[in-house]
């Protein structure tokens, strides 16, 4: 695949079209090759911009890119959820993955709770390429993909970013590193939790997650693993915040979340963290793309939002 199929493609992509299914077979095998020999604590240089759930808002992820910057002059690092609930998972997807195979070094994607085959066959993301291709094929690729995901990412040996959160499994990095992460996600267990755990400010230790996966965890167990792996903070996504981002714990922990209205209902904005070279942080808080520039939409996404 040569770099004037690759611009070409996201070129098509950009203008919410989709790839054929020989094409997406074709990426889905090169972003492989790349992902293969990634670490499951990724390393990530400064400066980056960390971006929070997309989950298939394709005209919002555009205006992300129209705030932060388009990638390569931006480098950028995804906490996962890029699928599922809206409508345009399949081109919101590709053209992440086409721009990590066009510039592997510009574009960091890290694993969510919702890169699963089971997650997806039940919020939109199955439905939508069997609708979009007449088969299941684009989404046996792509959930193939899912499973060669980055399960979370150090910047700078700084800052710790992971989709979900802590796992009373870990309490080092390297516990993480060793994690056979190609395989889907578990029901249980240290990989499941770094993609289905909160923090929670009423619980002092471990608690019981009404997700039903994962944890609750304390302000204790953050400030004790900040400690113990000399980082300054965590940066995840994972849970809405109407404001787009939320500190917790003395600024031990923040939460970015970039789907604005999200479900095409909640009124929420979302926002981006922006890290310069020396780690300052800036967010930029952005609303949804007007109505006018986006596309009709096949159907409604599923309405639960609580996963």
């Amino acid at each position: 695949m040569g770099t004037s199929d690759l611009d070409r493609q996201i070129e098509q992509l950009k203008r919410c079209e989709p790839l054929a299914e020989g094409e997406v077979k074709a990426l889905c095998l090169k972003a492989m090759e790349i992902l293969v020999e990634e670490s499951n604590v990724q390393r990530v240089d400064a400066p980056v911009t960390i971006c929070g759930d997309i989950h298939g808002q394709f005209y919002d992820m555009k205006e992300l890119f129209k705030v932060g910057g388009d990638c390569p002059k931006t480098n950028y690092l995804f906490l996962g959820d890029f699928v599922d609930r809206g409508f345009y998972s399949v081109e919101t997807f590709l053209l992440l993955l086409a721009l990590k195979v066009r510039y592997p070094d510009r574009i960091t994607l890290i694993r969510g709770n919702h890169e699963s085959r089971q997650i997806t066959q039940v919020y939109g993301f199955y439905d939508e390429c069997l609708r979009k291709y007449g088969s299941v094929n684009v989404w046996r690729y792509c959930t193939e993909i899912f499973d060669y995901l980055s399960l979370s990412a150090l910047i700078e040996n700084k800052i710790f970013s992971v989709h979900g959160g802590l796992s009373p499994a870990i309490s080092t990095l390297d516990q993480i590193r060793v994690i056979d992460r190609k395989q889907e996600v578990p029901h249980d267990g240290a990989m499941c939790d770094l993609l289905w755990s909160d923090p929670e400010d009423a619980v002092d230790g471990w608690g019981l997650s009404p997700r039903g996966a994962g944890y609750l965890f304390g302000g204790n167990i953050v400030t004790s693993f900040n400690h113990s792996n000399n980082i300054d903070y965590i940066c995840r996504a994972h849970q809405l915040v109407m404001e787009g981002f939320k500190w917790m714990f003395n600024n031990k922990i923040v939460t970015v979340w970039s789907a604005p209205n999200y479900c095409y209902r909640c009124g929420n904005v979302a926002a981006i963290l922006e890290l310069d070279e020396n780690l300052n942080k800036q967010f930029r808080v952005f609303e949804a793309a007007p109505h006018e520039s986006r596309g009709v939409p096949a159907k409604r996404p599923a309405p639960d939002y609580f996963l």
